[in-house]
């Protein structure tokens, strides 16, 4: 494969590359500027991608190989994604509970279906019947968020910043919006070859913190939050919403001078 033709370009952006980063100037391919679209990439051999990404007003190419490291991390995330909730697992009832102690600590949880539930913004009584869009890693999203951002986290659930909306999203339910949002930006459901380059900038930060994706759903939480504000939004625009989360997301990720969720402008929102 000597060029890259325009059917096989990738998601342009531009981005300066750390020399320590397994993301490589690639050898094998090149473009015009005009000789990239947004697309699939070309693969080379197996673990190995060509990308066209824009620098100074030319496409070039680069390559993609993914590491022991990044494939095993890759792996059990995707393991992750995979489990759903289930009711009746003692692990699953433990994670609901811890959620509930994290969210409001000293308060008594009269059953795991109560109306209680429908404080923290669940649908109905029972919780369970929300996590079907996400599985258990969306339960477990939100109890990283409580644990580890707590003064956000009840910030966001109570609703304490701005201008609030007569008709305001629900807490839970956003959440596991939230985490299904990004498994679709990241596109981590697919094969482990990068697709997109956002997905391949995502497993570089991978590879260097394991807790990179429940990072960005924080991020992506506070996100959502200021844009629906900004927008002085209601319920019926909570799609809307998430799609211009995601176009924060992922015009973060691109930046140059980011290389880990720590290094996102909208990480400076947590606390």
């Amino acid at each position: 494969m000597s060029s890259v033709v325009r059917n096989q370009g990738s998601c342009v952006a531009i981005r300066s590359l750390s020399p320590s980063s397994s993301i490589n100037r690639c050898s094998h391919a090149s473009a015009s500027s005009d000789g990239a679209t947004c697309g699939r990439p070309a693969w080379i051999g197996k673990r190995l991608t060509c990308v066209c990404f824009k620098r100074k007003g030319v496409y070039e190419g680069i390559c993609f190989n993914i590491t022991p490291k990044q494939e095993e991390r890759l792996n059990r995330l995707r393991h992750r994604m995979k489990v759903y909730f289930d009711g009746s697992r003692p692990d699953h009832q433990e994670a609901l509970r811890a959620l509930w102690s994290a969210t409001y600590p000293g308060k008594e949880l009269h059953g795991l279906i109560s109306d209680q539930w429908k404080e923290m913004g669940w649908q109905g009584r029972d919780p369970s019947t929300d996590f079907r869009g996400a599985g258990f890693i969306s339960l477990e999203n939100l109890l990283f968020f409580a644990k580890t951002f707590s003064t956000s986290f009840q910030c966001l659930l109570k609703k304490q910043g701005g201008n609030r909306s007569a008709w305001e999203y629900p807490f839970a339910v956003a959440g596991v919006n939230i985490t299904f949002m990004i498994m679709q930006m990241l596109d981590l459901d697919a094969s482990v070859k990068p697709r997109t380059f956002i997905r391949s900038v995502f497993l570089q930060m991978l590879s260097e913190n394991e807790w990179a994706f429940d990072l960005l759903y924080c991020v992506a939480f506070v996100v959502m939050d200021k844009q629906w504000l900004e927008k002085n939004a209601t319920y019926m625009e909570f799609n809307e919403v998430l799609k211009s989360t995601r176009t924060q997301l992922e015009r973060e990720l691109l930046m140059d001078d980011v290389l880990r969720i720590e290094d996102m402008p909208s990480y400076t929102l947590l606390c």
